[in-house]
């Protein structure tokens, strides 16, 4: 006679409710890195690109912006190497940018590729840094610390060439990285606290450190927008003795103007210089 197991068939866990939208963890602005082992360090990409949230369901993938608005149809080919990633479900978190000849993102070329400017860039230059994953395969992973959600994110999207590329985390001396990160020209470096939980709005274990670079300039023409009635980009020159020496175009948001040039995706020059 067979004996009926007297044990508990073993509990499997109910998959997560992926939520139709997350609110992104904003960085606090500090005056210098923080420093210890528990802080990771990441190349600051906002002012020149868009922050986005990608949301890889079955059958369909959609780009929200950090504001919450479906701009899937505006970055078409993030939307189509989403689909190629081995994961059933999943929400990366990250930035579009959109890298120029010298390997730095490009304001004015990303408003070019989404159409909003004049210009012969296509919406297929734009690349998506993924920096977070949020949920995975049926799992809400906000919870988890940072250290263990990179983990799940790396072999998604690293090593790839596509629109959706690893952003690249580093290992260092937080003053030293962003002393290189300044010396190369970025906007500045984002801090980390590698055991912490994913955390929506803005918190201290997110923290973002600027490299303070201003001047004065001389506007010496602009390009129109598409939107009637606004300027595009503005031209800008410096003075040199009595001449002036053209700087190139900036953009505008607000009162405040940023130079075309924001940021740079060549990791390997600052690897270079942490070694």
């Amino acid at each position: 006679m067979v004996r009926a197991s007297s044990k508990k068939p073993r509990d499997v866990a109910p998959n997560d409710p992926m939520p139709a939208r997350i609110d992104p963890c904003l960085a606090t602005l500090v005056d210098k890195p923080p420093i210890g082992p528990d802080w990771a360090y990441e190349v600051k990409w906002d002012v020149c690109g868009y922050r986005l949230a990608v949301h890889i369901e079955p059958g369909r993938v959609r780009v929200l912006t950090r504001g919450g608005y479906d701009w899937t149809d505006r970055f078409p080919s993030i939307a189509d190497d989403a689909r190629r990633l081995a994961v059933k479900t999943a929400i990366l978190d990250g930035e579009a940018v959109v890298l120029n000849d010298q390997g730095r993102s490009d304001f004015g070329m990303l408003q070019r590729a989404l159409g909003r400017l004049s210009s012969a860039v296509e919406a297929g230059a734009i690349v998506f840094y993924a920096f977070d994953v949020l949920y995975l395969d049926g799992r809400d992973v906000r919870r988890l610390p940072l250290r263990e959600r990179r983990r799940l994110l790396e072999p998604l999207v690293a090593g790839r060439e596509g629109a959706v590329r690893l952003s690249e985390e580093v290992q260092a001396d937080g003053d030293a990285f962003f002393s290189v990160a300044c010396a190369h020209g970025l906007e500045g470096i984002i801090a980390k606290h590698v055991e912490k939980p994913y955390s929506s709005g803005r918190g201290e274990w997110w923290q973002k450190i600027t490299c303070k670079r201003r001047d004065s300039f001389v506007i010496v023409g602009f390009e129109p927008s598409t939107v009637p009635g606004h300027l595009g980009r503005l031209l800008l020159a410096a003075r040199k003795n009595d001449d002036l020496v053209y700087l190139g175009a900036a953009a505008r948001a607000g009162r405040t103007i940023y130079h075309a040039s924001c940021a740079t995706s060549s990791h390997r020059s600052l690897r270079k210089n942490r070694q």
